[in-house]
């Protein structure tokens, strides 16, 4: 098991969010809760017939608790951005109880558009991303980083060709459930298209006009877009940098994606590694390294402005 970095408080509940696929379930039953004390209750909204229960009556987790053979100390909900209602019934329970909750999700988007309750300063607020190079320590391989990423799943193929076929499952899974399911978009087209283009344009600065001209969309929808991308944990604005803090804000920024192997996957690269001495490589070792700060400013809470 790979120990990783984040270190969330055990006297708070807490949300914890990430882009599917970063461990944030396993990150929770296996490395959080074995250290805490007393039972949980735990609640996956991804199954249909649990979202569809608490969906139609969200006061049933107040009454799950109470009839609850023994108090629980920590109650999981799993993917909370489903029914985001159901943080009113949290709230709740936290200023009635002294019952913690831990709340993942992998979209901000859904929750901040039907303003959820996030439950101000009564539940900390965590990231979890794909896994650091010191995360993996002596399993760590650069150019293994370089060609699929760190998804921690990606670690259970030995094969590359294995590693590649769940990434693309990945790309194909993400645009079905977290843009088509949650009807983020009305046109997936356009988005699909425009994915493959922010995957080439990766850590170059962002030319809107010119990226809705590729993908057939206006400006607008293309800021949009990179909107759905920072909400879904997909990836991250760069600003551009000047000694002028007043000037840097009129520069023009990157957007980096949140994991390589998944950028390559996107711009339909993973069939040819990246060979030392060319652009691309030092381009995706940029990206390497620039994913690795992001990572561990926020593990660290170093609150460092890049």
């Amino acid at each position: 098991m790979i120990h990783r970095l984040l270190k969330p408080s055990e006297k708070s509940s807490f949300f914890v969010f990430g882009a599917r696929a970063t461990g944030k379930s396993t990150f929770i039953s296996q490395q959080f809760l074995p250290l805490q004390k007393g039972s949980c209750l735990y609640y996956d909204l991804l199954d249909d017939s649990v979202e569809e229960r608490l969906a139609k009556a969200p006061q049933l987790l107040e009454s799950d608790i109470a009839g609850a053979k023994v108090k629980p100390t920590w109650v999981i909900i799993d993917e909370i951005q489903k029914i985001p209602r159901l943080l009113d019934v949290v709230h709740l329970l936290i200023e009635k109880t002294k019952i913690k909750f831990i709340l993942s999700g992998s979209s901000a988007r859904k929750l901040r558009k039907e303003g959820a309750n996030l439950l101000a300063a009564r539940a900390f607020e965590y990231r979890l991303f794909p896994l650091t190079f010191l995360e993996l320590g002596e399993k760590f391989d650069l150019q293994s980083a370089l060609n699929f990423g760190s998804l921690p799943a990606v670690l259970n193929f030995e094969d590359k060709a294995d590693k590649s076929k769940y990434l693309k499952t990945y790309v194909s899974t993400y645009i079905k459930l977290e843009i088509q399911m949650e009807q983020i978009v009305r046109r997936l087209d356009p988005f699909r298209q425009f994915l493959e283009v922010a995957a080439q344009m990766n850590g170059k600065p962002i030319n809107y006009s010119k990226i809705g001209k590729e993908v057939g969309a206006d400006t607008k929808t293309v800021i949009n877009y990179f909107q759905i991308l920072e909400e879904t944990y997909l990836g991250f604005m760069l600003p551009g940098f000047h000694t002028s803090l007043r000037k840097s804000i009129l520069l023009t920024p990157k957007f980096y994606f949140f994991d390589v192997g998944v950028k390559r996957a996107l711009e339909r690269a993973l069939q040819s590694d990246p060979v030392p001495g060319t652009s691309y490589y030092g381009e995706t070792f940029e990206h390497f390294v620039i994913n690795e700060f992001y990572k561990m400013n926020a593990y660290l809470e170093a609150d460092y402005s890049f």
